[in-house]
């Protein structure tokens, strides 16, 4: 039988076909597992019949190689986009007597801050920030300076009250020339419009024109009739927020520090804590968890000259804590007062919304001091324990890496860095005199160990900083150190001046590490040492420990206390 051309083409044409399915297919097998060897030849790997664990190697190492790319891509436009972003505006809030945990974000179970945990999704919570001195005055002079309380010498708030040195007495100032603050530096090197809206906190005259372009300073009260209208601290803090956002330079990027009263007491008020009326319906029906070493056992383990006398942490503990039923009051007012706080933030972020400035905002949250909530029997802050010196830190920057975003970091961050921070998200370098860092070396482009690596292509890397680094600690093999430009660091000095008598409030000094911490009290020549990891509650004072690993720890953190304490104390152009 004859088959008909038109047949015959048509039969072709369907075994050309097959037959170029079979080539592409085979093509497509040798793309997806093959790989060229060290000689340059092909080498074929298995394919439907290879082992899945092949495979999967396979897969992954293809992955992490399309990751590194996406990554250096993302760096290199993260660059870019800075190199082209026009000056970022700058909003520090800044509240007060509020310590790490009191944040939903920290874990905290009870208190309500749903703005402050979104702003911590949307940025990075640094978990082991602290102070440097915990209390109001020095730390903000900290703030401003940029330098522990050793160099800033702020012991003591103004207003013609007098200091005893070497046998003279002299009036407190603020000796840090005005013209190197951050507030006139930013105003002064970067024509930054500057705003303060809330608690000053140093009681001393401030060069107004030097400093700001908006100033308002609150400070010690919770309500004040003021004009014909009867304000609350908190919503004057946010009003007086408003209103230099409303009126300032539109043509100028900002610095404005809200800088809250809440959650301070009243000092001189039975109820010392006083929210809005609005808030007095929140917590009504729950009940606040009493703090593990909030025990009589607990305040008898504190140095014995604590119950020498009047001791103001523990006259404070029986304003606020010495009953079950006080203890509940107070630390509910205390947490109305801190979503007062948590509010405040968010009218203040959605105005800069809707001025289409929210994207361009460099947005920290942070506190002057911790707070005793009865741990150890106390109340209120001074000391070197954990509840007095870790506050909150929670930073959202424009320039942060998308991997950061909603992370937290547990390095050592400390209020000294913030000058450094705020200084160089506008550009300028900190001030020889500055003890601080730049922490979004944390979460830009890549982090420190990205840093690290990639020093030899980034022009932004080449140091410019001429402070110097501390050498690293004897003992720990170089674990422990005050940072270098490629780590973070690892310890750090703390310190707090004696007040009124060293029994009303003794001056404390520790070495704070995060496996030991090492504690000397001036006024009494005492030392204790404490095991971070095994007593985080700081409750067994291993001092007179007779293990030798104890033992040795004592002498070696006694050593390196004195070496940060002299360099804190010293003139040196020192990152510590």
């Amino acid at each position: 039988m004859s088959v008909s051309l038109p047949a015959k083409l048509a039969l072709l044409i369907l075994v050309l076909a097959a037959s170029l399915i079979i080539t592409l297919y085979r093509v497509h097998q040798a793309t997806q597992f093959t790989t060229i060897d060290k000689r340059g030849e092909l080498g074929n790997l298995p394919a439907e019949n290879a082992p899945q664990s092949l495979l999967t190697k396979t897969e992954n190492s293809r992955r992490n190689m399309r990751e590194k790319t996406e990554d250096k891509v993302e760096r290199e436009t993260e660059e870019a986009e800075e190199e082209e972003r026009g000056p970022m505006n700058i909003l520090l809030f800044y509240a007060d007597d509020w310590r790490h945990d009191t944040l939903g974000a920290a874990g905290n179970a009870v208190v309500k801050t749903p703005v402050l945990d979104a702003i911590a999704q949307e940025g990075v919570r640094f978990t082991e920030n602290c102070v440097t001195t915990s209390i109001c005055w020095c730390s903000r002079a900290t703030l401003y300076s940029g330098q522990y309380l050793a160099r800033h010498h702020f012991e003591m708030l103004g207003r013609g009250r007098t200091i005893t040195v070497n046998g003279t007495k002299k009036e407190m100032k603020f000796e840090v020339p005005q013209n190197e603050t951050i507030y006139s530096l930013l105003k002064q090197k970067k024509k930054y419009a500057t705003a303060h809206a809330g608690k000053v906190g140093l009681w001393v005259d401030m060069d107004r024109n030097l400093n700001f372009d908006f100033m308002v300073d609150e400070d010690g009260w919770h309500w004040r009739k003021i004009g014909d209208r009867l304000w609350h601290i908190t919503e004057k803090n946010t009003a007086d927020a408003l209103r230099f956002l409303m009126t300032r330079n539109k043509e100028k990027p900002f610095f404005l520090n809200v800088a809250y009263f809440a959650t301070h007491a009243v000092d001189g008020d039975t109820k010392q804590y006083l929210p809005q009326n609005e808030s007095m319906s929140m917590y009504e029906n729950d009940t606040i968890p009493i703090p593990v070493t909030a025990t009589d056992e607990a305040w008898k383990k504190m140095p014995p000259f604590f119950r020498i006398g009047t001791n103001e942490g523990r006259t404070r503990w029986k304003w606020r804590f010495d009953t079950p039923e006080k203890h509940q009051s107070m630390m509910k007012n205390y947490y109305r007062m801190a979503s007062e706080v948590d509010t405040s933030v968010g009218i203040i972020l959605k105005h800069l919304e809707q001025e289409g400035q929210l994207n361009n905002t460099l947005i920290i949250f942070t506190t002057d001091n911790g707070n005793f909530h009865a741990e150890h029997g106390l109340a209120d802050k001074w000391y070197p324990h954990q509840e007095s010196i870790r506050v909150p830190l929670i930073i959202k920057d424009p320039r942060m890496s998308p991997e950061f975003k909603g992370t937290t970091n547990d390095d050592f961050t400390l209020n000294i860095d913030l000058a450094a921070t705020i200084l160089a998200a506008a550009g300028l370098e900190p001030l020889p005199t500055m003890m601080g860092r730049d922490m979004s070396v944390l979460y830009r482009k890549g982090g420190l160990q990205a840093a690290a690596t990639a020093q030899s292509r980034r022009k932004a890397l080449v140091p410019t900083d001429k402070r110097q680094y501390s050498d690293p600690a004897l003992d720990g093999n170089g674990e422990y150190h005050s940072g270098s430009e490629y780590s973070w660091r690892t310890e750090f000095f703390y310190e707090h001046p004696m007040h009124s008598s060293p029994y009303f409030i003794p001056a404390s000094e520790a070495l704070v590490r995060k496996d030991y911490k090492y504690f000397y009290w001036p006024n009494f020549k005492y030392e204790q040492l404490f095991d971070m990891k095994n007593d985080p509650g700081e409750l067994n004072d291993l001092f007179n420990s007779t293990s030798p690993i104890h033992q040795q720890k004592l002498k070696e953190m006694r050593k390196r206390f004195v070496e940060l304490k002299m360099m804190a104390h010293s003139d040196m152009s020192i990152i510590l």
